[in-house]
């Protein structure tokens, strides 16, 4: 079964949660994608959903499939976010970014009462950190900024290339405004410590680890779907 059939399977599962009424976060990325495009047929059927999306590009493709959309402004309480993960670990930590919206997609994560992850099996890992750790960062002061993160990364044992995402020949620009440097550290042992280290980092405006945020993951894999739980401790 090919990633796309995949991604569809668990954006399945995961409108099976979702009821008539709710205040939705719509994440970003492929598999959020394939969210929308189900939820949207499931509007044109009659059910009434608001949703708040975490990108430009998701609230273009939610007009153009006929979601209603808010903000956070208007509707600043949300009853489920619904979104995709570049890994998820056995914990339901999760490293976020690859998609370049991890700043909206942890605020509106955090403005939910439940967060459900999608994705197909392979992201699933036991320890996070093969997928380069996306951190967004104020433009002024790149370099100091870089530096910081090196050495906060350093004193945690951690190592390797920490480099400023591009397209083509430009930087990468957030829908914020902002930068993001991928940070190659490999394995994470100790993700809470490395969260803490880097919040206290001045240019970092926010990074992609996603700790305590998501209670559920929806993974699809050849063998089926199945659903993970996390502890309400984590």
């Amino acid at each position: 079964m090919d990633a796309k059939s995949l991604k569809i399977k668990a954006a399945a599962e995961a409108l099976t949660h979702v009821k008539d009424g709710m205040r939705l976060g719509i994440g970003t990325g492929s598999t959020a994608e394939e969210f929308v495009r189900l939820l949207a047929e499931k509007v044109a059927s009659g059910m009434n959903v608001i949703g708040v999306p975490t990108s430009e590009r998701t609230a273009a493709l939610c007009r153009e499939l006929g979601v209603t959309l808010s903000t956070l402004e208007e509707t600043p309480q949300l009853d489920l976010t619904i979104d995709g993960a570049d890994e998820v670990d056995p914990d339901l930590v999760l490293i976020k970014g690859g998609g370049g919206a991890l700043l909206r997609e942890k605020i509106v994560a955090a403005t939910s009462s439940e967060m459900i992850v999608i994705a197909d099996e392979s992201k699933l890992v036991n320890t996070l950190g093969a997928f380069p750790l996306p951190i967004e960062v104020n433009r002024f002061g790149l370099a100091a900024t870089k530096l910081a993160i090196e050495r906060a990364a350093g004193k945690l044992g951690l190592a390797g290339p920490v480099t400023l995402r591009m397209t083509g020949d430009e930087a990468f620009v957030t829908d914020g405004g902002h930068l993001i440097l991928d940070a190659s550290f490999g394995r994470i042992p100790d993700t809470r410590a490395l969260s803490n280290a880097l919040h206290a980092i001045p240019g970092v405006v926010e990074h992609g680890l996603f700790l305590g945020l998501a209670r559920v993951a929806i993974l699809a894999g050849a063998d089926g779907v199945r659903t993970l739980r996390s502890s309400p401790s984590v």
